[in-house]
């Protein structure tokens, strides 16, 4: 018996490209796709056309779940849990590397080389060459009992009493004379306002020197204050306690997070943050610090750009360190490659903005030597210059060089021009998506009437008209990171971009340095949203309140019975509108919940009605649907702020989970919009949007303008920057070559700027 030879060229000839028959996951309307191997293809299209859910909900999902059955059961159910996409047939598939959207950490203790892993090696490295050794690898890290500084706690700064801010001089105890509303009400007021030396109705401004003292800092000797308990009628006494000491002992030396947010809140207002005296704001304790390699402590190094850092690691010739600062060498390489080599290791993640961060991402993932992977991008170039963009092009031409598959969603006019393979999704958003309206190159897209064809073939076109302005807000010596002592007037009533290459200063300027002169900006920042089945476009921008309240009171019952995740929820599946069954060692299986039908809440609810619909008929209603339904003109407001950044289509109940990018960034934006306020300081509002998208967004920021607010955005997209009113552009490049105004003024002027990397590309793109 003998076995078929199949024929070697038959097997030449064979298609090993990834193919896709009837995807159907979120709004993909059974497609099938062929996708090219060994190219860079991008996935374009609207904002909710399908494209993350071919890309990530499809591809990624699945790759994932078939690679991680090659391990063993017991390993597998220690993994995440992936239920299988809804889609007939994928062939082909590669292992994938996902490099998506989702945040760094950013918490007080992240830093950029914790983001990239470079952190864990650094203190190894000093472990092993430091002299004298502070012991192991932990013992370098603020994270750890072994390194951290004991005063601090390895946070590096102490929380310093801003007495200004506790009193008011202009009154006396019994007014509140104590701003602090724990000291100024209830018993802990006895304290002040009965004891035996200070006269509660005397003005703070009319104190002595020793009653001053005296509020302050107590007493050195003890001195008893009676007060009559409410309950009991009894006469407790307690020992008198300066508001100072009081102040530090319940409240600086301790968990503050335990307590309610508003008094959070408070507490945190009455307190500035100052470096830690006992580590001079390293986080680290003497023996760490005291260990050096070269005449460097580990502070040292971390503290230098990498581009710096590198050189320094060169020179470390000890065998039992080299290989390692090869490996560091190899990370700091990679991040002066994607144009963030100004960094330093010890950078905090919360300081960095959107492009920093999202370049760090790519550094961590990008180091392996592995080839036929599929790579998985998330818009790689959101929230970067050009000049930025360019750095990200190259090194996905590099991976696709390198025999891999680069799978990029975006809507870049960069990427659509360096990709090998286009697939379009559309024709629109949500349910008028998910299908496929084109396959080709650049050339044969062109040719096309799609909406991103449309977009592409459309010219940029520069503010001829900006509006005049005559009073400005004015910043002097702005210092924030890498600024250096700036004076710049930012115009009132028009609209402003601030531009720069990642790192420039843009959000230095605009996210700390002119909220803290400016507290009334509203700001809308990149931190991301809420992301689970649980909320909504209506939860998160709190028209289901409102709707929750109108239920109520139509039918004289709590509101309660008209949230899902309370008294209304389905009680089996408590308010998800389905059920997890986990496998033990298999996938977990994913059904709509048999008692509820999926409709996620409970019959009692369900039999409430508002002008003849139920609460869960309600939320199956499109946005548009119920800016007409309703006529409570406080709900009308907040559904208009989302029809006024194209989310109509979206219905009321659609969990966020299964949003895109650009929809959470317009929920986002929505959510804002409603707000009552003349200064709008929006940091990248366009991240994640079409063309077609970002002339809606033009239009409405156009349209707050015109209603007498000023706003002022932090961007890269050429098509705001040329349509703004003014420009204020940083640079001239990131970190400690930036912070400085490189240009200020119109549009048109800004074509004439030689030294501005903005100018350059502008005149680019109108060409």
């Amino acid at each position: 018996m003998g076995f078929e030879v199949t024929d070697m060229e038959q097997i030449e000839n064979r298609n090993d490209d990834i193919e896709i028959i009837g995807a159907s996951e979120n709004n993909l309307k059974h497609i099938n796709v062929t996708i090219p191997k060994g190219k860079l293809v991008t996935f374009a299209g609207v904002s909710g056309s399908g494209k993350s859910s071919l890309a990530f909900d499809t591809i990624a999902v699945e790759s994932a779940r078939e690679w991680q059955s090659s391990y063993p059961l017991f390993l597998r159910n220690k993994m995440p849990h992936y239920e299988r996409p809804k889609v007939d047939e994928l062939h082909n598939l590669t292992p994938a590397i996902v490099v998506d959207q989702h945040a760094i950490g950013s918490n007080s203790r992240s830093t950029v080389g914790t983001a990239v892993d470079v952190a864990p090696l650094m203190r190894l490295l000093f472990s092993r060459v430091g002299n004298p050794s502070a012991g192991g690898s932990m013992a370098y890290s603020f994270n750890h009992p072994a390194g951290m500084c004991p005063e601090c706690t390895g946070l590096g700064e102490e929380m310093v009493l801003d007495e200004n801010r506790l009193f008011d001089e202009s009154k006396s105890l019994r007014e509140g004379a104590v701003l602090f509303s724990q000291f100024s009400s209830g018993w802990q007021s006895y304290l002040y306002q009965n004891n035996p030396v200070l006269d509660p109705g005397k003005k703070l401004c009319d104190y002595t020197d020793e009653e001053w003292d005296f509020l302050k800092n107590g007493s050195k000797e003890p001195i008893k204050v009676e007060f009559r308990s409410n309950n009991t009628g009894s006469v407790d006494k307690v020992d008198y306690e300066g508001v100072i000491p009081r102040f530090h002992r319940l409240y600086l030396k301790r968990d503050i997070t335990k307590l309610k947010k508003g008094l959070q809140e408070e507490i945190i207002s009455l307190v500035r943050h100052g470096a830690c005296r006992a580590c001079g704001g390293t986080g680290l304790n003497p023996k760490a610090l005291a260990s050096k390699i070269n005449g460097y402590n580990i502070v040292d190094m971390m503290d230098m750009p990498v581009s710096d850092l590198a050189p320094v690691l060169e020179e470390i010739d000890d065998p039992r360190g080299r290989s390692l600062a090869v490996q560091i060498k190899g990370y700091l390489q990679r991040m002066t490659d994607v144009g963030v080599g100004y960094l330093s290791l010890s950078r905090k993640t919360e300081t960095l903005s959107g492009g920093e961060a999202q370049r760090l991402k790519m550094v961590r993932n990008l180091g392996s030597s592995l080839s036929n992977i599929t790579y998985i991008f998330d818009e790689p170039t959101a929230g970067l210059h050009p000049a930025d963009a360019e750095k990200i092009g190259k090194m996905l031409l590099d991976l696709r060089d390198k025999h891999n598959n680069v799978l990029v969603v975006e809507h870049s006019r960069q990427m659509l021009s360096l990709s090998d393979h286009i697939i379009e999704l559309g024709l629109k958003a949500g349910t008028a998506g998910g299908e496929i309206v084109y396959e080709g190159d650049l050339n044969g897209l062109m040719e096309r009437d799609t909406l991103t064809a449309q977009a592409l073939k459309m010219p940029i076109v520069v503010n001829e008209h900006p509006i005049p302005w005559s009073e400005g807000f004015e910043i002097h010596d702005a210092h924030k990171h890498n600024l250096k002592h700036i004076d710049v007037t930012i115009p009132k009533g028009i609209l402003t971009a601030v531009t720069g290459v990642a790192g420039s200063g843009k959000s230095s300027l605009m996210r700390y340095e002119f909220p803290d002169r400016f507290p009334e900006a509203i700001v809308i920042d990149q931190k991301p949203i809420g992301t689970s089945i649980r909320s909504t476009p209506a939860t998160y921008t709190g028209v289901m309140d409102e709707i929750r309240k109108l239920f109520a009171k139509e039918n004289g019952v709590s509101a309660k019975w008209f949230s899902f995740n309370s008294e209304g929820g389905c009680p089996i599946c408590k308010g998800t509108g389905q059920i997890s069954y986990e496998m033990a060692f298999a996938e977990p299986v994913v059904v709509v919940c048999e008692e509820c039908g999926g409709h996620r809440y409970n019959p009692t609810a369900l039999s409430y009605k508002y002008k003849g619909l139920s609460i869960e008929e309600v939320l199956k209603l499109t946005i548009e649907e119920a800016f007409d339904f309703f006529e409570n003109a406080k709900i009308k407001k907040l559904l208009q702020s989302m029809l006024d950044v194209g989310l109509g289509y979206l219905t009321l109940g659609q969990p966020t989970s299964t949003l895109s990018g650009g929809e959470v960034q317009r929920v986002k934006l929505a959510s804002e919009l409603h707000k009552t306020g003349s200064v709008y300081v929006m940091d990248e509002p366009s991240t994640g949007l079409h063309a077609k998208d970002v002339e809606l967004l033009l239009a409405l920021l156009r349209k707050l303008v015109e209603n007498g607010n000023t706003v002022i955005i932090v961007e890269h997209r050429m098509e705001l920057i040329a349509q703004a009113d003014w420009i204020i552009d940083m640079g001239l490049e990131g970190g400690t070559n930036g912070g400085e105004m490189v240009f200020c003024g119109t549009p048109r002027d800004l074509l004439k700027c030689d030294t501005s990397k903005t100018a350059k590309y502008l005149r680019d793109y109108i060409r």
